[in-house]
């Protein structure tokens, strides 16, 4: 079900960029504004933005393979910065078109039409932006996150775009205009800029939230006696999927089916308080140690050769 309430959002939004186009360049087409062209150009971006996070989000559900034994959610990774880069992209072109209305103002038509077209688009994307986030966050998407965020500074641009034509149309300064243009450039540039850093994240195996760290270290210490304890705890993030390895010492007098049914308690116990967390416990005994170093240097340097 999850799977099909991401895609479902997914396809929303390719509906939703159809239709904000079609306002915003209308928009732009009876106004003649740079600033109404460079919130077209955005929803341009939404829509190729939602058309490969759809492509991601379905191979990112597709189950485990030979080629992939681990899975393919990491996908989702690829959309969020794809659309990263086509925001970046954006920003470049639409400060290039208000560096040009700078050199050669036009006066500026048919703004009250102009301006309903984009508020009427604006209310459109605010609704489903605050729809996604909050999916976003209920099945951990960051595609879903990506192009809500992407949505809400869309809403944040078409609003600035309207206050700077009311200034137009009540000064007759259309310098505004060029100006604006150059405004909504920085801002998405600045959220195209958190968009790849937080793909590059994800794609680096990323650890958990804090609180998520957090409510793994409660079970944990819940388990933890004299002769129990926890190392080597490590977390990640992969799309969707959650993971945390660790080890796990009992003493070396218990037998291994004890042992293996302490493990599963604290399998399930970890997997209660973190829903769709994967856990991977590797069983010791208390007076074993493990120790992961990177040796450095050449290998005789690491180590001396054997006799």
């Amino acid at each position: 079900m999850p799977t099909m309430q991401v895609q479902h959002y997914m396809k929303l939004s390719v509906v939703v960029a159809l239709v904000t186009i079609a306002l915003k360049t209308a928009a732009w087409h009876w106004t003649g504004s740079v600033s109404l062209l460079s919130d077209a150009m955005e929803s341009l971006v939404n829509l190729a933005g939602a058309l490969f996070g759809l492509g991601m989000v379905s191979i990112a559900h597709r189950p485990p393979d030979e080629d992939h034994p681990f899975g393919h959610h990491k996908a989702e990774y690829f959309s969020s910065a794809f659309e990263g880069a086509l925001i970046l992209v954006a920003a470049v072109g639409i400060a290039w078109t208000a560096i040009e209305r700078f050199h050669r103002p036009q006066p500026l038509q048919q703004l009250d039409l102009g301006m309903a077209l984009s508020v009427g688009s604006t209310v459109l994307n605010g609704l489903l932006a605050r729809a996604m986030l909050k999916a976003s966050r209920e099945h951990r998407s960051i595609a879903l996150e990506a192009d809500a965020r992407h949505l809400f500074t869309d809403v944040w641009t078409s609003v600035g775009v309207v206050i700077g034509l009311l200034g137009v149309r009540f000064t007759g300064w259309t310098w505004l205009d060029p100006l604006l243009a150059l405004l909504v450039a920085i801002n998405i540039l600045r959220e195209g800029g958190h968009l790849m850093w937080r793909s590059t994240g994800g794609l680096m195996d990323q650890a958990l939230a804090t609180e998520d760290q957090e409510a793994i270290n409660q079970v944990l210490t819940r388990f933890t006696s004299p002769d129990l304890r926890f190392d080597h705890v490590a977390t990640r993030m992969a799309g969707q999927r959650r993971y945390v390895d660790l080890h796990l010492h009992v003493p070396a007098s218990w037998s291994l089916g004890r042992a293996a049914q302490l493990r599963g308690e604290v399998e399930q116990a970890l997997m209660f308080a973190l829903p769709g967390l994967r856990a991977s416990i590797q069983l010791l005994p208390v007076n074993v140690e493990t120790r992961f170093e990177e040796l450095e240097g050449t290998p005789s340097e690491a180590a001396p050769a054997p006799p």
